[in-house]
């Protein structure tokens, strides 16, 4: 495997990476390695086809829809 050396990194991108390395339980090593396959992995987002998938997933559903009220009315419910 290659090794590579990041010179120049800004001190918050450096924080940042450190932080989501611990809280994924990950060396900082194998944190930043999963970063960069998911940047060069990564596919732009066809926005109309996507659109396409959930309008039709939607139309499968029966009423499953939420509306303010709903909210509102489940939020104060059981407050005196």
């Amino acid at each position: 495997m290659a090794t590579m050396t990041i010179k120049n990194m800004p001190d918050d991108l450096y924080a940042a990476l450190k932080e989501s390395a611990a809280a994924n339980r990950r060396s900082l090593n194998s944190q930043t390695i999963l970063c960069l396959e998911r940047a060069v992995q990564s596919r732009p987002i066809d926005i109309r086809r996507l659109a396409s998938r959930i309008r039709a997933r939607r139309a499968k559903l029966e009423r499953v829809f939420v509306t303010d009220a709903d909210l509102g009315g489940a939020k104060h419910k059981g407050r005196p």
